[in-house]
């Protein structure tokens, strides 16, 4: 069975860091794409950032230079550590994973067949 665990999410002022963290099991953590998505109050699922299973990323425009995803294989683990965040992350954020090898594009994580039950980040002063 395959299971997406988030956490680290928050309140946190405006200029602040956070780092969230997805425990995957039940799948081939080195072998899926994975990515991070998000849904802001009053609005759509959006993509915010993609990791390959090569290792190539990708960020939506929002994102991009303030938020960086990673992931450590041995202990089946995504990461999204988010800096300078803004008043308009305000979201709660969900791990995805699909079977899908090589480069992924953030735009597409949204798509993703699995998906974890999400953490809150708030940023607000």
């Amino acid at each position: 069975e395959v299971q997406l665990v988030e956490s680290g999410g928050g309140l946190v002022h405006p200029g602040g860091s956070l780092r969230l963290s997805c425990a995957a099991s039940g799948f081939t953590f080195s072998s899926a794409a994975m990515g991070w998505l998000r849904q802001g109050p009053g609005k759509v699922r959006e993509g915010v950032a993609a990791i390959g299973s090569d290792v190539s990323t990708s960020y939506s425009d929002s994102v991009k230079g303030r938020f960086t995803i990673s992931k450590d294989n041995p202990k089946n683990t995504l990461y999204l550590q988010m800096n300078r965040l803004k008043p308009e992350d305000t979201a709660m954020y969900y791990c995805a994973a699909d079977w899908v090898a090589g480069t992924m594009n953030w735009a597409f994580v949204p798509d993703f067949g699995y998906c974890g039950q999400g953490t809150q980040v708030t940023v607000s002063s």
